[in-house]
């Protein structure tokens, strides 16, 4: 009987609920831990509850805005585009080999009141600060670092001149876009390629497809920054685009381009994400 009632003891504790003392609740899914603010982008798709993280940010060009123009996504004149000066160079890091251009984040500076300033700025991603590794000191761009290369009117709304860099922190924010998705036509007609711009929500494009008025809907391929190409042949007909965000939302722009459309033009998509 002895036996009996230890194995029957034994048996009662092993199904007794693991707990634990200080409140924790039990460890869910993969055991991964959300990041803890050290730049590091927290996973998965959705790209707005991310929380705060911590890099450092410069500025480049002039009061005007003057050198921030063009840059590796592929933009252009970002005045006529929509972007203004509400914009930033982004490290490598950050930069993602172009796929993060056109997203959008809200950033301020922090942990330095002799520098700092209040409040906090909301830029898009339209350039690359590229790493320099020949360089000791001052290597805010190079890997694995999270910086912000920001124009001189966004650097100047939340921080001193003379401060030259500083810590902020930022997280990913939606993009807000008057009207509708651009998309515009270069190339030749052996190689067509698209830069959609002013593109709203995620900002950021991971996928694109285009469909003639003759074809189905075809795969397009990201060559540089936010250029997105397809060899078929598409002179002659109406273009349509499917396009997709990081965020996994996708929207068709119908008859964007009509059958007489040329190179070097831009069509509004009429909608926006």
């Amino acid at each position: 009987m002895m036996y009996v009632k230890v194995l029957m003891m034994v048996i009662a504790i092993w199904f007794v609920p693991m707990s634990y003392s200080n409140g924790a609740e039990a460890p869910t899914g993969d055991g991964a831990e959300a990041p803890t603010g050290d730049g590091a982008e927290a996973p998965g798709t959705d790209a707005f509850n991310n929380g705060w993280y911590d890099a450092r940010a410069t500025f480049y060009g002039d009061i005007n805005g003057g050198g921030t123009q063009m840059g590796a996504c592929g933009y252009g004149d970002l005045f006529k585009q929509g972007y203004g000066l509400a914009t930033a160079a982004l490290s490598p890091a950050l930069f993602n080999e172009g796929y993060t251009c056109g997203a959008c984040y809200q950033i301020m500076c922090t942990r330095d009141p002799q520098w700092c300033l209040p409040g906090s700025i909301i830029i898009t991603a339209t350039n690359k600060c590229p790493a320099n590794y020949s360089k000791t000191t001052d290597i805010w761009c190079n890997p694995p670092q999270k910086h912000f290369d920001l124009s001189m009117p966004m650097f100047l709304k939340i921080a001193k001149y003379k401060a030259g860099v500083v810590p902020v922190r930022y997280r990913r924010v939606p993009c807000s876009k008057k009207g509708g998705v651009k998309f515009e036509t270069s190339g030749n007609p052996y190689f067509l390629m698209i830069l959609p711009y002013n593109v709203g929500g995620a900002g950021d494009i991971n996928a694109m497809q285009i469909k003639g008025s003759k074809t189905g809907w075809i795969n397009m391929s990201k060559n540089w920054g936010q250029h997105w190409t397809t060899n078929i042949v598409l002179t002659g007909q109406g273009l349509s685009f499917r396009v997709q965000t990081s965020d996994g939302v996708s929207k068709q722009f119908m008859n964007v381009a009509p059958m007489n459309w040329g190179f070097k033009q831009t069509f509004d998509g009429r909608i926006n994400f």
